[in-house]
């Protein structure tokens, strides 16, 4: 017996330092998990998206956009990162978040609410009803990409599906899937569908509050038990790590983490695993140098600018409306926008 305790107690051992020196290498605890998080797929049922698609009596190959074996499993069931769907709000003097808090600021007839990054990066999705008009506000931590949509009257969920890295939403009403940064239906029934986008900013607290004073703000009351205040995937933000296989990164050449801005707009076509239209991307970076640039886009000029209250790039029409954009991380305009 002592024997084969002696084996059980040195096998633990060995394994426990094997395990350390892994978490080493990765550099904190947060990028090991980051980094081993797929490996959660073995434990969860990773078919059902599929499969409830499947009991409409639509065929998934016929059905899709893109090449389903590039939907890959991001490690977390369907809900398994779970949307907010009732959520409730704070106001500057209650708010627990600092000022420098990263919000996603969105202001529709009058009203403005600021979604923290904090909460944003553990649950992804957030239903809301801003200005009489209901909403999905999305955010991918693995692509930094902000989309804002109508969601008429139903909701949106995190599949635990990505696509070139990125989120893959569904809608509860019939489970289609939508990839994120593209705001299209990519499998089931509303396939090549467009969601019907909204502006999104991406600022501080501050800056936001000192334009939106009265501004909602998401609280932690979210109903689930979360370090909001944390960061989890350690130093993702800001490394060149990416976790999963993104394709066209030899069309970049700067940071694959730059922060750019991009518009786009989708035409009739629906070319099996790309986008079909126009899209424009510009650098923050070089924005805020330039203060403004003016590019063609689909058979007009349209204007980037910086916006030095809020720090961040506005994309707007010559007579000074608004385009909705999204901010991403560089790597992520070549994966979905440019052809091969």
């Amino acid at each position: 017996m002592k024997k084969l305790a002696k084996i059980i107690l040195n096998t633990a051992l060995f394994a426990s330092f094997g395990l350390s020196s892994i978490v080493i290498q990765a550099g904190s605890w947060d990028n090991f998990k980051l980094r081993y998080s797929h490996l959660t797929q073995y434990l969860n049922n990773q078919d059902r998206e599929l499969q409830d698609i499947q009991a409409q009596n639509l065929d998934p190959q016929k059905y899709s956009r893109i090449n389903l074996a590039e939907l890959l499993n991001g490690g977390p069931p369907k809900d398994g990162i779970p949307s907010i769907d009732n959520p409730k709000f704070d106001t500057a003097t209650t708010t627990p978040f600092s000022t420098n808090e990263t919000v996603i600021g969105i202001e529709i007839n009058g009203e403005a609410v600021a979604y923290p990054f904090g909460i944003m990066n553990w649950h992804e999705i957030v239903n809301d009803t801003v200005g009489g008009m209901n909403i999905t506000v999305s955010y991918c931590p693995l692509c930094d990409t902000i989309i804002g949509f109508e969601r008429g009257n139903t909701t949106y969920g995190v599949s635990g599906k990505l696509y070139q890295s990125c989120l893959v939403m569904y809608n509860r009403s019939n489970d289609t899937l939508y990839s994120q940064p593209w705001a299209i239906g990519i499998l089931g029934r509303n396939v090549n569908s467009n969601l019907n986008r909204i502006s999104a900013i991406k600022t501080t607290l501050e800056n936001w509050l000192a334009a939106h004073p009265n501004s909602k703000i998401l609280s932690t009351k979210t109903g689930y038990k979360r370090d909001y205040f944390n960061y989890p995937y350690g130093s993702y933000y800001t490394d060149k790590m990416l976790i999963f296989p993104v394709r066209n990164q030899d069309q970049i050449n700067q940071h694959p983490k730059a922060i750019i801005s991009y518009v786009w707009e989708a035409d009739r076509e629906t070319p099996q695993n790309y986008f079909s239209g126009s899209s424009a991307q510009f650098l923050h970076s070089e924005i805020k140098q330039l203060k403004e640039k003016i590019v063609e886009f689909n058979g007009r000029k349209i204007r980037a600018k910086w916006d030095s209250q809020m720090q961040t790039v506005i994309v707007e029409e010559f007579d000074g409306t608004t385009i909705p954009s999204s901010t991403a991380f560089a790597f992520v305009y070549p994966a979905f926008f440019a052809q091969e």
